[in-house]
């Protein structure tokens, strides 16, 4: 990726865009994306932090820095006249045990304290069916916009996601619209009513509809990905600036772990260069870009770098304490011990939606040794619902939680080895894009190569045969275990929905299953066994 973007986009501009211009307009754009539910602090693993790291200064982010960096800024925009906006580019919900114990009640009451101007439809925003997001909407008391959704015949949506507003900032008009993933009927739950259409259209057609009313300062705040926002940016003329998430991509010029520079900049169909910005994920970054345009509404300058929410940002006191307050009644699940590792296990989302990681053996693993008495052969687990990595030592349900998230019970059918193959090729469709359906997997061997056009990416696969590695058999029946949601399509993997045989989606929670396995094998270190090659 970090190829892709040098290559296409060049460096951030510090020296601007263009000449000088008669009436100059900045803009401070803070913004964040993926918060997904991380209330409290995190850790370096992007787990919940707990007070011992924050006493040592090891913890980032949570909703209280992310408000008290936020008030500060906005207190020295406010000294200096300057403009500005607070943009979500979506994806508050899912992710921890705050969500899981109280849905968006919460995260609606954060972001109300944060005080967002604009936020984008993510898609776990639907997580919940289109009743949570309907829910999360009635809270806030802020616009909720997408504009390539059609909830019209939705009815506890109608009416309530508007496709862009126009925000007046220091006596200049500004059209935010917003895009969503059109997979995200395969990635969460909309249901059948919410119907999604050609990002890339509707853009075009916000532009041109914002431009009549006399808008000539447009910026995208979209949930798609940074591969799609570069795609959209070169596609899509009008756009000055593009506000993205769902990637969990971290552009910066000066963290090492950053995929480009920030703001990636792309040339349009004009021949005009469109900034592009994201701020990775979990509140561990705030976005912050100072954008100039001309009398013309044309972007002369875009500078700016994430700020890493580190020790150095004290928290809010009283967000801080409301937090402490709603999670009592959790503390107790999330502080019981439930064993040990004896080493760290990686559960990244660059590692687990590209190769082989600890987690998804670990996971996958899981899964087979509790079901491998009823015939279970093959686990699949997707890499996106790994969520988070473990620390080596002592090992709490919390940390368990916050790496599997979902409350997905375990699942089991029966499917042609023909169709095993059918759903790797699904897991391996969309890598380039880091998609969550990267199949981490156990009772199995595959090897792939990502040279292959999407569907034909598989070079072979094997099972275990009479003790030994053999090659799969098309006609043969194979027990599979993997969760709920994939079984049900989600991620893509509809063959586990239509040519399941014998499935049995009520299993026991898979955190649990998962938990369980770590009580039983005191101090594992999970080693990768090899189970998934690409090749060239």
């Amino acid at each position: 990726m970090k190829n892709l973007l040098t290559g296409v986009a060049a460096l951030a501009m510090t020296a601007g865009l263009g000449g000088a211009a008669h009436a100059d307009y900045t803009l401070n754009i803070l913004h964040l994306n993926d918060v997904h539910s991380r209330i409290e602090s995190i850790s370096k693993y992007d787990n919940t932090c707990d007070a011992k790291g924050e006493e040592e200064g090891k913890c980032f982010g949570g909703v209280a820095r992310v408000k008290s960096e936020v008030e500060k800024l906005r207190a020295e925009f406010a000294k200096d006249g300057a403009n500005s906006l607070l943009l979500h580019a979506g994806d508050e919900f899912q992710g921890s045990l705050f969500y899981s114990t109280y849905k968006g009640e919460a995260a609606a009451e954060f972001a109300n304290a944060i005080g967002y101007d604009v936020m984008a439809v993510g898609n776990h925003e639907f997580d919940d069916g289109p009743k949570g997001l309907s829910d999360f909407i009635g809270k806030v008391n802020f616009p909720i916009i997408s504009g390539n959704i059609d909830v019209s015949s939705e009815p506890v949506l109608k009416g309530k996601i508007k496709p862009y507003v126009i925000k007046e900032v220091g006596g200049e008009k500004i059209g935010i619209i917003s895009t969503l993933a059109v997979d995200t009927a395969e990635t969460s739950s909309p249901g059948e009513k919410v119907i999604f259409t050609s990002s890339e259209d509707y853009l075009k057609q916000a532009v041109q509809e914002l431009t009549e009313q006399g808008v000539n300062k447009i910026i995208a705040l979209t949930h798609e990905g940074i591969t799609k926002d570069m795609d959209l940016a070169a596609k899509v003329a009008g756009i000055d600036v593009i506000v993205g998430g769902h990637s969990h991509t971290l552009l910066s010029n000066t963290d090492e772990k950053a995929t480009g520079p920030y703001p990636t900049l792309v040339k349009n169909p004009d021949g005009k260069d469109v900034p592009i910005v994201t701020a990775y994920a979990y509140t561990k970054y705030l976005g912050d870009l100072k954008v100039t345009f001309d009398d013309a509404g044309n972007v002369i300058s875009a500078k700016g770098d994430p700020i890493l929410l580190d020790a150095s940002v004290t928290p809010d006191a009283t967000v801080l304490a409301r937090i402490k307050e709603l999670g009592a009644p959790i503390a107790e699940l999330k502080a019981k011990v439930i064993g040990s590792l004896g080493a760290d296990v990686d559960g990244s989302r660059e590692t687990c939606r590209q190769k082989e990681c600890a987690m998804g053996v670990l996971v996958s693993d899981a899964m087979l040794e509790r079901v491998k008495d009823q015939g279970i052969s093959i686990a699949i687990q997707n890499g996106g619902g790994l969520r988070a990595s473990i620390k080596g030592g002592e090992v709490t349900m919390g940390d368990v939680l916050t790496v599997l998230p979902f409350q997905n019970t375990v699942a089991t059918f029966q499917l042609t080895g023909a169709d095993v193959i059918a759903a790797l090729e699904n897991g391996l469709s969309q890598v380039e894009e880091g998609a969550g359906r990267f199949p981490q997997v156990a009772g199995l061997k595959y090897s792939w190569s990502r040279a292959k056009p999407a569907g034909e990416r598989v070079v072979s696969v094997e099972v275990m045969k009479d003790g030994a590695w053999a090659p799969i058999d098309k006609e043969a029946v194979y027990g599979v275990v993997s969760n709920n949601y994939m079984r049900s399509g989600g991620d893509g993997y509809k063959v586990f929905k239509t040519n399941g045989q014998n499935a049995y989606d009520y299993g026991p929670n898979l955190e649990d299953v998962v938990a369980s396995y770590i009580s039983e094998h005191p101090d594992f270190t999970v080693a990768l066994p090899g189970n998934i090659t690409e090749v060239e």
